[in-house]
């Protein structure tokens, strides 16, 4: 059942069988363009190499920039050389575009910091197989740079996904994943088509974003832009993100994020959850969205959590200054997610949740949708 809220008074609601929300709302929903410049986009030319640190660049190991030579091999072996370096170590792939398989480089690194510095393209191929295109694992002090793209080639999959069953749907290639990636900076660089998710960050401390574009079409499905969960200390910043699902989704275990300046279209918004699917999913909580633009989007922001399943806290989360251009759905707070009709309909809410719009003078022409599940 759908509920229209109206906005009122001060917010602080707890909802007893699935989560507690603090929600902190500000938003100018009108046509108008944010006047700051447009974020996302690069530092032009290609970054530095560490200060007093060792270069290695893939195509002295035999990578070939030309579309048809898999450079994983390569690029595996440039990986294992500059993490074994005493100082830092600078990976560079250059200009050009180079065909890359599923690559897993791994920590602990005796180098004190790693620069992957993209300078080209790197192109998936269309067949690859796995669910992980680029992991980075156990790694510390980490940077990915250089302004070049990662085109994960997802349109040669999209089709499929669409009319398969919804686990090999997931098993599809996600583009980069940090698993336990501490202090790392990933900027300026874009990821084009992924198969799957873009980026995917899970157990890992103090990791940014910054300047980034991630680009798929309007209709690619589960092509999140960055999903992270078990994860704190994240800053997403000055960034562009168009997908085919979610721009930014938060799961279990997320603390201290913040997402700054960043225009999200098309796609479905900004996703907290979903929540509650799995046993002892750890708490979210200190999430600040601040300043962003969402144009096209299915949604705007949205919470989510399954009406049958776990309990998952959700507190401390604030949304402010957000603009918001033609999109269909711009606050939900859903606890009756169930995308596969697999649940039972056994939570009523009690308590209402409500929400402060602060429209600064401007008119703010939608309202919050509240779905509540009820009696079955």
């Amino acid at each position: 059942m759908n509920k229209n809220m109206k906005p009122s008074g001060t917010l602080m609601e707890t909802f007893p069988a699935m989560f507690l929300l603090v929600l902190v709302a500000s938003f100018n929903m009108v046509g108008a363009q944010r006047g700051a410049g447009q974020p996302g986009m690069p530092a032009t030319g290609p970054a530095p190499a560490a200060a007093g640190g060792c270069l290695f660049d893939v195509t002295k190991y035999g990578a070939v920039g030309d579309e048809k030579t898999d450079m994983s091999a390569a690029l595996v072996k440039a990986w294992a050389d500059a993490c074994a370096s005493t100082t830092p170590a600078t990976i560079v792939v250059p200009t050009g575009t180079f065909l890359c398989g599923r690559t897993d480089l791994k920590g602990p690194c005796k180098a004190p910091e790693i620069t992957f510095q993209v300078q080209g393209t790197i192109s998936a191929p269309a067949d690859i197989s796995g669910d992980t295109w680029f992991l980075f694992d156990n790694v510390n002090n980490l940077n990915i740079n250089g302004g070049g793209t990662f085109d994960g080639k997802g349109p040669a999959v999209w089709q499929t996904k669409k009319s398969v069953a919804v686990d090999a749907m997931h098993a599809c290639m996600q583009t980069l994943r940090f698993n336990y990636v501490t202090n790392a900076l990933i900027e300026g660089i874009t990821s084009k088509d992924s198969k799957n998710f873009h980026f995917i960050v899970i157990g890992g401390k103090n990791l940014t974003f910054s300047h980034i574009t991630i680009t798929a079409a309007g209709d690619s499905p589960n092509t999140d832009g960055i999903h992270m969960g078990r994860a704190a200390q994240i800053s997403i910043l000055d960034s562009n993100i168009g997908t085919g699902d979610d721009c930014i989704s938060v799961g279990d275990g997320i603390s201290d994020l913040t997402v700054t300046n960043v225009t999200c279209g098309p796609g479905h918004g900004i996703a907290i959850g979903s929540l509650g699917m799995y046993p002892n999913e750890s708490p979210v909580k200190g999430i600040h969205v601040k300043n962003c633009t969402l144009t096209n989007t299915l949604n705007g922001l949205r919470i989510k959590s399954w009406p049958d399943r776990e309990v998952c806290d959700a507190s401390d989360i604030h949304f402010d200054d957000i603009i918001m251009n033609n999109v269909s759905f711009p606050i939900i707070v859903d606890q009756d997610y169930c995308p596969w009709n697999t649940c039972k309909n056994t939570v009523r809410i009690v308590n209402r949740l409500y929400c402060v719009l602060y429209d600064s003078g401007l008119n703010v022409s939608q309202q919050l949708e509240l779905l509540e599940s009820t009696d079955s």
